[in-house]
């Protein structure tokens, strides 16, 4: 059964206009079905997964409601979120991206430090949330190395051993966590808004600014987006120029940018297979000699 029909009675009931998809154009991505839903007159991009997945599409759209309430960087708003039959479905407004140049990046490093002086009183965020398809606990705290520890990296580990990924990384991943306040002599951030998921696949230029999309949003050290921009590369100097411009970061970012991408690594591993154990070990390796261990 077509969930077409359901999408267009939705974004008829969110905007307040009626719409009637007259074409439907499928593409593909690693973790979601997308297509563009259009009238002759609106374009809608449309991710669904299955039922089950509602919870992760509804935690997206709060996600980009609470970067677009920041008015600091341009965002893909959610038009709306539902169920049809076996599939769940989230309707975003529909971006015409282009590639980023460096006076875009200089725009997104701008933004994403005003982004970074958004701050609570404590860390994690009002419901959770995913990375990629992964669970995320945002259970709110007000001590960051533990939820980084505690919410971030353990629940990590436990998903790859459940996957049988044991042994090293698993002895490995016991010793970080037990040292992982070794990491902040100093430091101790502000729970800044971050976007989670900042790589470069996640930002694009739209009319002349910087754009993103796709967040796995929560209050946390703001290290954390600007240790993604550097784990898959794609973002300029005039990025970063801009960025510390407006925000420095602190010397100890050199260490803990390792720390804070092996999550990602991690969830890669978990995500999409044991080409990602060998850089996870590494990466452990080189922390744990940085504390001594």
């Amino acid at each position: 059964m077509s969930i077409w029909p359901d999408v267009a009675e939705q974004i008829s009931a969110a905007t307040g206009k009626p719409f009637a998809a007259r074409a439907v154009r499928t593409r593909g991505s690693a973790l979601n079905a997308t297509a563009v839903v259009e009238d002759g007159e609106r374009m809608y991009f449309v991710k669904h997964n299955t039922a089950d997945r509602i919870g992760m599409l509804r935690a997206e759209a709060a996600g980009l409601d609470e970067l677009a309430g920041t008015h600091t960087l341009l965002v893909v708003r959610p038009i709306c979120c539902g169920i049809s039959g076996t599939q769940a479905f989230l309707v975003l407004e529909h971006a015409d991206l282009a590639d980023r140049n460096d006076t875009i990046d200089a725009d997104l490093g701008r933004g994403l430090a005003a982004l970074h002086a958004q701050h609570r009183d404590h860390f994690g965020w009002r419901q959770d949330n995913t990375i990629g398809t992964t669970p995320q606990s945002n259970q709110p705290t007000d001590d960051w190395p533990a939820f980084w520890a505690g919410q971030r990296l353990a629940p990590q580990l436990a998903i790859a051993a459940d996957q049988g990924y044991t042994g090293r990384v698993q002895d490995q991943g016991a010793a970080l966590l037990a040292r992982v306040r070794a990491f902040f002599p100093g430091h101790g951030p502000a729970p800044s808004l971050v976007h989670g998921d900042l790589w470069s696949g996640n930002a694009a230029a739209c009319g002349g600014r910087a754009i993103v999309y796709d967040p796995a949003v929560y209050y946390g050290d703001r290290e954390t987006d600007l240790a993604m921009t550097e784990l898959f590369g794609g973002f300029s100097p005039a990025f970063y120029a801009a960025y510390a411009a407006c925000y420095p970061l602190d010397p100890g970012y050199q260490v803990r940018k390792t720390l804070y991408n092996l999550y990602h690594v991690l969830n890669h591993l978990n995500l999409f297979g044991g080409g990602y154990l060998g850089q996870a070990e590494r990466m452990m390796a080189r922390l744990l000699t940085e504390v001594g261990t």
